[in-house]
């Protein structure tokens, strides 16, 4: 039985063009940048039906030349992931049998992409997303990442192997390793990124690894955002002594450094305490608040309306914050198990709350300012004027026009807290010591790094790929929202 290689029998067909290709890419690159100190300055130039006329001279043919040649480079790695995942397990080697692992997602991405381009003029910001090349990159990127982790959490789909399972003979074996006893020729033949120093598969770990991301980033970042709101409108709208004291909490938690503060929340003895629980239960009811000045100032002239909204929509808030609070081995175990819509492991939940704490006074001086500036406007004056009260002003007329900086900044701090996740797994804190989480599986590959680098790269690069996604999509949503 011959282990994997990377390109498989289709890499001998192809392999040589790829290498041409990039070569020459470089190459073009490096010559667009020694003619650029020597080319004419750029003028606008339009032809006879009205499109803007490239540039001219040898700068202008290497500048179509490395366009092309990008066009190639992408087209063929394309050629590399869907050869791999339509053709025979094994035949385009360990990049088709991770390609033909990653098919539903795949597929979810073309069906995400063909309905949002065919539906874009109808759906605002998001929408315009599309028009934008870098956002869209970025886009994927972060999605890629997200149907992972969907596709791995809840359908089991993706990862071939048991992410903490030990099989004999498979410790640090490199990628493409074949496991004893299975069928070489089917998913699960393979270590298909190689093992790592406890013989666990390094590609099962990485996409379990991305459901705890997924898990924890976006949901502490919404959390986070829901404190920062619900505080930072008042403290900017009204001023005064409810600003001063507020700012004096939040500037004083922001003078703490961010990892010392996270080291202080994660650590066992703090744990013992119930701080963290104490903490969860107060973050944890921002949300109910929220929603309850929300809609109560929306609809207060229409109590048949207001008064059964408020209900429904409560009490299912309600109903999840003690399902969150109600955790085994707490001070808060009181929910029977019948009624607890969660099961969070205490790692997890003291992690949640420590990324909630620590991003939430940022957040409440970004919205503080925003109200500030916003609620000098025509508009809102206008709203006064009509006899609004102050949380409506605040929440339907001040909020909706901050939104482009405060969703450009949401997709930054989820690409920050998963850093931050990833920092508190290096150093073994927070989550359970066996946990397939990034940072955790970074640290225990760093330590044979020089003599087996794969179980410690594959789980960098898929960090690395999904903060990157997140820059570029707050990038892309920036350029969009400043041209409303």
């Amino acid at each position: 039985m011959e282990p994997l290689n990377w390109t498989g029998a289709f890499g001998a067909i192809i392999n040589p063009v790829f290498a041409m290709a990039v070569v020459l890419l470089a190459i073009g690159a490096v010559a667009m940048i020694v003619l650029s100190f020597f080319a004419a300055p750029v003028t606008l130039q339009s032809n006879r039906d009205g499109t803007l006329a490239g540039r001219t001279g040898a700068f202008g043919m290497v500048e179509k030349a490395v366009k092309w040649l990008l066009v190639a480079v992408v087209a063929l790695i394309v050629a590399y992931l869907g050869v791999g995942a339509l053709a025979p397990y094994g035949y385009g080697g360990i990049v088709g049998a991770i390609s033909k692992q990653f098919i539903p997602v795949w597929i979810a991405l073309i069906v995400t992409f063909a309905v949002s381009i065919s539906f874009k003029r109808r759906l605002g910001i998001y929408g315009k997303l599309f028009d934008n090349t870098v956002g869209m990159i970025g886009f994927a990127l972060v999605m890629f990442w997200v149907f992972t982790a969907v596709f791995t959490g809840v359908f089991d789909m993706i990862a071939t192997h048991d992410p903490l399972g030990q099989l004999s003979g498979m410790k640090n074996k490199n990628p493409g390793f074949v496991v004893s006893g299975a069928d070489e020729m089917a998913p699960g033949g393979h270590y298909i990124l190689g093992g790592d120093n406890l013989a666990r598969d390094v590609f099962s770990r990485m996409v379990h690894g991305s459901t705890i991301v997924m898990m924890i980033a976006p949901l502490a970042t919404l959390f986070a955002f829901m404190v920062g709101i619900t505080l930072g409108l008042p403290a900017g709208y009204f001023g005064g002594k409810l600003d001063m004291v507020l700012s004096f909490i939040a500037n004083l938690v922001l003078a703490f450094p961010v990892i010392l503060l996270f080291y202080l929340l994660v650590t066992p003895e703090i744990v013992q305490t119930g701080i963290p629980s104490i903490m969860a239960a107060f973050l944890f009811g921002f949300p109910l608040v929220f929603f309850a000045v929300l809609l109560n100032s929306r609809y207060h002239t229409q109590p048949s309306v207001r008064t059964p909204l408020l209900i429904a929509v409560l009490g299912v808030l309600l109903w999840g914050y003690l399902s969150l609070l109600s955790q085994d081995g707490t001070i808060f175990e009181f929910l029977p198990d019948a009624f607890d819509l969660f099961d969070i492991p205490s790692g997890i939940l003291v992690v949640f709350v420590s990324v909630v704490f620590v991003n939430s006074p940022t957040v409440f001086r970004i919205v503080r300012g925003l109200t500030l500036d916003i609620k000098t406007r025509d508009y809102v004056a206008a709203a006064q004027t009509r006899g609004e009260g102050p949380w409506y002003v605040m929440l339907w007329e001040i909020l909706p026009n901050a939104r482009g900086p405060l969703i450009v900044d949401f997709c930054l701090r989820i690409g920050y807290t998963s850093i931050l996740l990833g920092t508190l797994g290096f150093f073994g804190l927070g989550l359970p010591p066996e946990s397939p989480d990034w940072g955790s599986t970074i640290n225990e590959g760093r330590r044979l790094l020089s003599a087996f680098p794969h179980p410690a790269l594959v789980p960098a690069v898929a960090l690395l790929t999904l903060v990157l996604g997140l820059n570029l999509l707050a990038d892309g949503l920036r350029e969009e929202s400043l041209r409303d």
